[in-house]
């Protein structure tokens, strides 16, 4: 008996009952054939994709993918903390830590990251497990495909679902994703996960979906490479002394003697302890008048997993409190009014006609718009701290009367 020919050409799916879907897996496909991709995965990525409300539906709003509706800008730094912060996320994290401490202990050996960073970040990403998304991966990102926006960087992540299938690393069945694609515990998306993803337990699956053990070596490692330096630390709260030039906090690493000498001392009591990080920058998350930190290597290696100083100050803090060590000691200063992300972009736009550089007017208030607000409070003899509030906004836009401030003393 005569095996069949094995098909070639153009690969036929059924209609999604979408005409744009249609026509762009049916090019999308063909260039992924063309890319030598093979071809049974091919097909079963792209069968039965269907049009997402969340993506394609008559309700789509762009902004609501945007930054207006993203914790780590559109809320204040103590609202954005609540839940992190919260007993309950605390507790669990310390739950979990207890539960397995010879895997914690392995994790610790392999990659060189602390247990606690490793929980911090899988809780931020999917409150331990609990809620990891039950898209189909391959699905969510066509739709973003087809809906346009970010259709290369969909298109790409296709292509690496597909590598993922071919090197047996996962099954189709198990590509389980949130709403943009990030997939398992660790909120991977399939670029990292080649990258990253680590199949600690030894049955042969990197199974970041199902397998606690490999999904948080899947973190660890992707920190390690990241630059991590286990039991250094993230950040210290610190104390500034009366009089202190705020104008330091302007993103720039310092020797840890330099902060010294200008007066630092940390919040907890006692000496400064580094464990060798010798360089650390002065971040001010609410201003003068909050908690004051000095921020080392590994504040940064958080941001790579999410570049937000928000979600990497959630990360540290909430580790640090699960192994025991609660922060910040100094009270947020919840009579300010920290803007909103237009608020952000009419200061922004504010700051540069005043020759101010704030850089592009997105809304974000990064690192340059921080230090465009510190240069223009300066040039009127305020507290430089470059928080952007609506009474620094009123003081851009000349809405409101401009004062000499006093910097504030030690808290």
């Amino acid at each position: 008996m005569t095996s069949p020919s094995p098909e070639t050409g153009p690969i036929s799916y059924e209609s999604s009952g979408h005409a744009d879907i249609d026509a762009w897996r049916k090019d999308f496909s063909a260039r992924a054939l063309a890319a030598g991709h093979d071809r049974a995965v091919v097909k079963s990525v792209l069968t039965g994709i269907s049009p997402l409300e969340l993506w394609l539906g008559s309700t789509f709003q762009p902004a609501q993918t945007g930054i207006e509706d993203q914790a780590e800008f559109a809320k204040p730094i103590w609202d954005y903390l609540r839940v992190p912060m919260s007993n309950s996320r605390i507790s669990t994290g310390q739950a979990r830590l207890a539960e397995n401490p010879a895997l914690f202990d392995a994790l610790e050996a392999a990659y060189n990251v602390d247990r606690e960073a490793i929980v911090a970040i899988w809780g931020m990403e999917t409150s331990f497990g609990a809620i990891k998304g039950n898209y189909d991966g391959p699905n969510v990102l066509a739709n973003m495909a087809v809906e346009g926006r970010r259709k290369g960087l969909a298109e790409s992540e296709l292509l690496s679902l597909m590598k993922i299938l071919e090197k047996g690393d996962a099954q189709r069945d198990d590509l389980k994703a949130g709403w943009a694609g990030a997939m398992g515990h660790t909120q991977f998306m399939p670029s990292t996960y080649i990258a990253f993803a680590q199949d600690f337990d030894g049955d042969g699956l990197k199974d970041i979906w199902n397998s606690e053990a490999d999904a948080l070596a899947s973190a660890a490692n992707y920190l390690s490479s990241s630059g991590y330096a286990l039991h250094q630390p993230w950040g210290i709260e610190v104390l500034a002394p009366t009089g202190f030039d705020y104008s330091l906090a302007d993103g720039n690493e310092r020797r840890m003697e330099s902060w010294m000498q200008a007066g630092l001392v940390p919040a907890a009591g006692g000496a400064f302890n580094t464990n060798g990080a010798n360089y650390a920058e002065l971040w001010l998350p609410a201003g003068a008048e909050g908690p004051k930190y000095l921020l080392f290597n590994n504040f940064k290696v958080f941001k790579t997993y999410n570049n937000a100083d928000s979600y990497a100050f959630a990360v540290g803090l909430s580790g640090d409190a699960m192994g025991g060590r609660m922060g910040p000691v100094a009270a947020w200063p919840t009579h300010l009014h920290p803007l909103t992300v237009s608020e952000i972009k009419t200061l922004q736009a504010a700051l540069n006609a005043k020759g101010f550089d704030a850089g592009v007017v997105d809304g974000i208030p990064g690192r340059k718009t921080k230090g465009a607000l510190q240069a223009f409070q300066k040039s009127q003899g305020l507290v430089a701290d470059g928080y952007p509030t609506r009474e620094a906004l009123a003081m851009v836009t000349g809405s409101g009367s401009v004062g000499v401030a006093v910097s504030p003393g030690t808290n």
